[in-house]
């Protein structure tokens, strides 16, 4: 399963940008092996995650796991203002 987000970052000046794009990157893809069934995340573009999981069972716990919430708490939602997600089977 494919799980996509992209955000669009809240207003703030360059290097404070840096830092919360610096923190997403880490911390996102530091959630792989912690979070049963996450394969991969991937952090690119201004900001776009890309996970991959290995079935819709998984996504739904990764996406209640306790490690994946302090990070989106922590280091992406406080910063950002557009969410967009899709889903989808490969």
């Amino acid at each position: 399963v494919k799980h996509i987000i992209l955000w669009t970052l809240k207003e703030t000046d360059a290097d404070k940008k840096a830092e919360i794009l610096a923190n997403m990157k880490e911390h996102l893809e530091g959630l792989a092996g912690k979070v049963p069934g996450l394969l991969e995340v991937i952090l690119n573009a201004e900001v776009m995650l890309d996970t991959t999981l290995e079935n819709e069972e998984m996504l739904k716990g990764y996406q209640k796991h306790p490690a994946h919430v302090e990070v989106a708490n922590t280091y992406v939602r406080p910063y950002t203002d557009v969410r967009m997600c899709m889903d989808y089977e490969v």
